[in-house]
């Protein structure tokens, strides 16, 4: 069984030019052939499996590749050396609402109920769940995230997105252990009444409200977040009502809960400045 897109579907899924942004020597493109897509495979199996200890299928172990049935219609945006031989070092995969409804829904709805977002959209909304985003062990600096978010902005804007989601991982699962990065993004950066909610399915859900308010060190607790989950609520992003706890990634999982609109000027302007 084939585990990634024919190329008739490559094609039509991003459409246009697949460079989305270029800087030296990273280059961010959306992936254009199966051999692209077996690189961020291999990319996201280093380090969701080998480096954090997920659980593969015993197809995934053999391949020595992350892969599952949304690979073959998502968009892929990945981040090269260009002085490696185009070697991938970074990955997100990308699925716009239009190609969800066309491939049985999105990735996020097996832990979140999007029933009253989705419901809330309106025709001229245009929504982006992203996911499967990581960057090889030894590209991890402040340049190149900000690189690979220059390619995201790029997408977004191409695309014209109004709101982006989907979840986003804290390393175990063990809610007591995470109790203050948890408590936190439940009482400084939940959806806001006005939005429609997204809670958590109810045989998943767990609270996120483990510690008071007042009991909380917002400094301390951004210290603890995960990079892009840090980057995240920096940019502007919303997190849903209740965790996940995700057995096969050995991760607690949060809803990312972002409104392009909040995306801050002056990053947005700098993200995109040269591209």
């Amino acid at each position: 069984m084939s585990h990634t897109a024919d190329s008739d579907t490559l094609a039509k899924s991003g459409g246009g030019d697949p460079l989305l942004a270029r800087s030296g020597w990273l280059e961010a493109r959306l992936a254009t052939t199966p051999a692209e897509i077996e690189a961020a495979q291999r990319l996201r199996y280093d380090v969701f499996y080998r480096e954090m200890d997920a659980k593969p299928t015993p197809d995934m172990a053999a391949a020595g590749r992350d892969f599952d049935r949304y690979d073959a219609f998502a968009d892929h945006l990945l981040v090269f050396d260009m002085e490696a031989g185009e070697k991938v070092v970074g990955c997100y995969r990308l699925l716009r609402h239009a190609v969800a409804n066309r491939n049985g829904g999105f990735y996020s709805a097996d832990e979140y109920d999007l029933s009253q977002l989705l419901a809330a959209a309106g025709p001229d909304d245009k929504l982006l769940e992203l996911g499967r985003s990581c960057v090889a062990k030894d590209y991890r600096s402040s340049a190149v995230m900000q690189f690979m978010w220059r390619g995201l902005v790029a997408y977004l804007d191409r695309h014209e997105i109004s709101l982006m989601f989907g979840c986003a991982s804290l390393e175990g699962i063990r809610p007591e252990t995470l109790k203050l990065e948890l408590a936190y993004l439940h009482h400084f950066h939940a959806v806001p009444p006005e939005l429609p909610p997204v809670k958590a399915l109810p045989a998943r859900y767990v609270d996120m409200n483990l510690m008071p308010k007042e009991a909380i060190d917002p400094a301390e607790a951004q210290r603890e977040l995960p990079p892009l989950v840090k980057g995240y609520i920096r940019f502007g992003s919303y997190i849903g009502d209740g965790a996940v706890i995700d057995h096969q990634f050995n991760t607690t999982d949060v809803f990312i809960y972002f409104p392009t609109a909040r995306l801050d000027k002056r990053l947005r302007a700098f993200l995109t400045r040269g591209r």
